[in-house]
């Protein structure tokens, strides 16, 4: 197959201008082809939301029914007494229907005529039956099935009175298993082996050893992260980056090597921190929750949080049902049978997740490759938290022994500090009740100095709160007792737990107080603070064994200071008269062990962090929300699953006392990994026949629901989706079913009784050929210069990209590293991910569009692809390197020129080159070196070029 871009287009249009015009079927299916022009063309006025003059063309019994005019929209068995029929055929612009947008064509108008003419049969859309047991269908040739895949196939052909194509070239073959199953071309040395094999299971061999290739998890994984929206940013202005995202696409990549079955992936993904013990990649897995769109300064909070829930429910419906339930957010799905409520009670499962932030415990934690890792990390960090706290005794020590030397009689009373590393973040904005801090961006955060929680900083009267965040030191084990009282709400917590609180508006003279056993050392504190309208004030004091009430507030509650020794605290007095009263020796010490204090609160144990997902064991109330606006709630929701696909009502677990989660999302992804759910295999098996293929049993991958396309195999869909649940929900079981069948290893030729017949192969009777994703082009290119970098998993490398593309960045060249030429060498799945600055490269050839979940990648035709393939400096250098290798293995100088180009042929394309081919490159090359002054070198250099630029290259046949 050798054509230009150009004429690749003008095929596609040509194909696409056949398909709009091309002859009704004899047999009107209602779920295939009467149901998508209702639910496109009429549902809008007519459907579920809407009933203009009382019709809906979306039930059964309404489409029947008698209209306010006498008429029936629909008399079974009569178009020409059916009102449906006049008004879509009208001439009259007034009363034709639709009423906007373009009339319905011949080809529509038909297809609804002859439906009503057989009877009107109403069926439930075929996507929310239950799948079926298909039988293998008998054929009449029965020699040509492999597989009961070519039974299916094979019989929808016989019934048409077509035939399949023939069986492709052994190299053609052998090339398009490379690129499907590992997305790389073969060896010079493995099309030579094939080549000379000429035993019957020469291909199923060179199958299994791509199945167990670890490039395949490779070529995979990245189909997944397409559907799952895999970005290692956040986007918006910062589009500042996900902590240790790259762990996710890690992750995937195993999975597939691994074979996981596919129940235990979709599960992990969606509750994998549920699972008993856990494991590192169940952790890993969750991340999923986090790789969406986050605005880390939103207008709106509120709203900002609900469109966060929805991209996760949009996600999670699309991706695992092929639903588009986020269509029922503001009202009710106007296509689907899908309620407001029933994306509500989706929401349900996931209300419990905490909000997306820059960092921190919420979103990433330590991960460990066994227990004994998990027990020696624990065992760290209590040394590091012991050594901390015998550095703090013997601190205090010497400041009591200043204070006992000190003559406080002249200086006042002091309150000396207990808490060390305070940092104060500060909130402008007006609350009711305490708010989840977490989810606001402050204003300010500052250190703390000297340490108190001392609210008299705020630049505001009104309105305002802080978090404040630090470490306590406990100077001995026992029995310690805090007394809070604030001005509004505030909330003490130790260790992250909470201790004290005050939620709402109040007074001060209303203290409350708990007592709690400590240990020795050193434990985290937390205190948050807001202040609504009038008066403000916090006091905090403790009590513990050998002292009484000291204040770990800058003031009492109605606002007198406590942290004055003529306005000094013991540590600055130390630094300035330490030396005095201490003497040399004792202050020395002193200052040594301030320093040995902050390194080890410096030190972290070194660890291993996942992003992942965390949850709230207790999630809020979820309601329906009037037009979609979280300002406006309406009636209240449980956790239920779409109603259109079951009546059964989860059942939502206790959850126990000292759980981090409410167990709600292993409930949704057990019912969504149920072998009885009728989506989930169906949706799965179809985007793996569509990578196969190029496209699916159903086109619409990710939308299974009305507006999808209707599956043009059904039953084969259904034989395959039952198969691969009966398989295990293995991978690699049904990719070598697919590639082992006829119907995949037919050749691309032309056939024009099939076109006329089926322009758009919707009945599978050839191959059809498809130009190579970017990552496949860019992997390749590699490949072929020698250059190709092997190595596999880690953080995500930076390829060069040009100053002119980073210039385009609201903070240029922001976010983008500079790795070294064998790291960028490596495969593009490994490429950092960022959102606003896509590799060039990439966005030329159509890489996905990371901002929602990417069903299918487009496949264009346009001059930046030829334009950079020609001149951009990235394929200049790969045509130098290819260059370079040919005259390495080929041989250099001109007496080696056919041996060069034979070499560029087989390295490029993947087979052996032809005689005619040879001859008419050694004649290029004499050309440019005697017409253009060119060394041979650089006349090669250019040969190179072309030889990447050419379709046969681009293109897998």
């Amino acid at each position: 197959m050798r054509f230009s871009l150009a004429q690749t287009s003008m095929v596609a249009l040509a194909v696409w201008l056949t398909a709009t015009s091309a002859p009704a079927q004899t047999q009107v299916d209602f779920s295939r082809d009467v149901r998508p022009i209702l639910a496109k063309r009429c549902f809008h006025c007519h459907g579920p939301s809407d009933s203009e003059a009382g019709l809906r063309l979306d039930d059964a019994t309404s489409i029947r029914s008698e209209l306010d005019s006498g008429a029936h929209a629909v008399v079974p068995g009569k178009p020409e007494a059916s009102e449906l029929i006049a008004r879509v055929s009208a001439d009259d612009e007034s009363i034709r229907m639709p009423p906007e947008g373009k009339p319905l064509t011949e080809r529509e108008v038909d297809i609804l005529r002859r439906w009503i003419a057989a009877g009107a049969p109403w069926e439930q859309h075929w996507a929310f039956q239950p799948m079926t047991n298909p039988e293998v269908p008998a054929v009449n040739d029965a020699a040509w099935v492999k597989t009961p895949i070519d039974a299916f196939i094979r019989h929808k052909l016989e019934q048409r009175g077509l035939r399949p194509s023939e069986r492709a070239s052994k190299l053609s073959l052998l090339r398009r298993a490379y690129f499907d199953l590992i997305g790389l071309p073969p060896s010079a040395a493995e099309i030579e082996s094939f080549l000379a094999d000429d035993s019957p299971d020469a291909f199923e061999k060179v199958v299994d050893r791509l199945l167990e290739s670890e490039h395949y998890g490779e070529k995979w994984a990245r189909h997944w992260l397409d559907v799952v929206r895999f970005a290692e940013t956040n986007s918006f202005e910062r589009d500042g980056r996900k902590p240790h995202a790259w762990r996710f696409r890690d992750y995937v990549i195993r999975s597939f090597n691994a074979d996981k079955g596919y129940d235990r992936f979709l599960r992990e993904q969606l509750a994998g921190d549920e699972f008993p013990d856990p494991t590192p990649d169940d952790i890993i897995a969750t991340g999923y929750y986090r790789l969406g769109l986050w605005d880390d300064e939103p207008a709106d909070r509120l709203l900002a949080k609900f469109d966060g829930l929805d991209d996760i429910v949009t996600t999670t419906g699309q991706v695992f049902l092929g639903l588009t339930i986020n269509c029922a957010r503001c009202h009710d799905h106007k296509i689907d049978p899908i309620p407001q409520a029933d994306y509500y009670s989706m929401v349900a499962f996931f209300h419990g997740i905490t909000p997306m932030v820059t960092d921190g415990p919420n979103i990433s934690r330590p991960i460990f490759e066994s227990p004994e890792d998990r027990q020696r990390y624990d065992r760290d960090v209590a040394e590091l938290e012991a050594q901390r706290g015998q550095v703090q005794v013997k601190i205090r020590e010497i400041e009591d022994e200043f204070r006992g030397k000190l003559d406080t009689r002249a200086l006042g009373n002091t309150s000396q500090p207990d808490l060390i590393e305070l940092e104060s973040r500060f909130y402008r904005d007006s609350w009711d009740k305490l708010p989840n801090f977490d989810e606001l961006k402050p204003e300010t955060v500052a250190k703390v100095d000297p340490p108190y929680f001392d609210i008299r900083s705020a630049t505001r009267e009104d309105s305002f709160g802080f978090v404040f965040v630090g470490t306590l030191l406990v100077p001995a084990d026992g029995e310690y007792t805090f007394t809070l009282d604030s001005d509004d709400g505030s909330r003490l917590s130790l260790d992250g737990k909470e201790l004290l609180l005050y939620d709402g508006v109040h007074g001060v003279g209303k203290p409350v107080t708990k007592s709690i056993e400590l240990k020795v050392g050193t434990v985290p504190i937390r205190l948050d603070y807001f202040q609504g309208i009038g008066g403000k004030g916090l006091s905090l004091v403790w009590s513990g064994p050998g002292f009484q009430n000291r204040f770990l507030s800058a003031a009492t509650a109605d606002g007198t200071p406590t942290t004055q020794l003529k306005g000094k605290p013991i540590p600055e007095l130390i630094h300035s008269l330490g030396a005095g009263v201490l003497g040399a020796d004792r202050f020395a010490e002193y200052e040594q062990l301030k320093k040995e204090r902050e390194q080890l609160f410096r030190r972290q144990i070194p660890a291993q962090f996942a992003l992942c997902v965390t949850e709230n064991p207790n999630p809020p109330d979820t309601f329906i929300m009037r037009r979609g606006s979280p300002q406006n709630p309406g009636e209240l929701v449980e956790p239920a699953f779409p109603s259109v696909l079951t009546a059964d009502r989860p059942e939502i677990p206790p959850v126990p006392a000292g759980a981090t989660t409410a167990g709600r999302r292993t409930v949704l992804a057990d019912w969504i990994a149920s072998p009885d759910n009728p989506l989930t295999a169906r949706v799965i098996v179809n985007r793996v026949w569509q990578h196969h293929f190029g496209r699916g049993i159903v086109r619409s991958s990710n939308n299974f629901g009305l507006l999808g396309d209707p599956p043009t195999h059904p039953e084969l869909l259904d034989w395959l989706a039952r198969d691969f649940i009966a398989g295990g929900w293995k991978f690699k079981r049904l990719h070598k079913q697919i590639l082992m069948s006829n119907a995949w290893q037919q050749s691309s030729a032309p056939n024009p009784a099939a076109f006329e017949q089926d322009p758009r192969n919707d009945l599978f009777w050839k191959f059809d050929p498809r130009r190579m994703n970017a990552e496949e082009i860019r992997d390749a290119l590699y490949v072929a210069t020698g250059e190709f970098n092997p190595k596999m998993y880690g953080p995500g490398m930076y390829p060069d990209i040009p100053p002119e593309v980073l210039a385009g960045q609201s903070q240029p060249g922001s976010g983008w590293g500079k790795s070294p030429p064998e790291e960028q060498s490596r495969r593009s799945i490994y490429i950092h991910v960022k959102r606003s600055l896509i590799t060039p490269l990439l966005a030329d050839f159509d890489f996905c569009d990371t901002d929602t979940s990417c069903a299918a990648r487009f496949s264009t035709v346009q001059p930046t692809q030829a334009l950079g393939l020609l001149n951009g400096e990235f394929m200049q250098q790969r045509a130098r390197a290819f260059s370079a290798r040919i005259r390495r293995e080929a041989g250099d100088g001109v007496d080696r020129a056919a041996s060069q180009v034979e070499r560029s042929i087989l390295f490029a394309l993947h087979r052996p080159a032809t005689d005619d081919e040879i001859e008419r490159g050694v004649t290029l090359l004499a050309k440019l070196r005697d017409e253009h002054a060119l060394t041979h070198e650089a006349a090669l250099d250019l040969y190179c070029l072309l030889v990447l630029n050419l379709n046969e290259f681009l293109y897998l046949d």
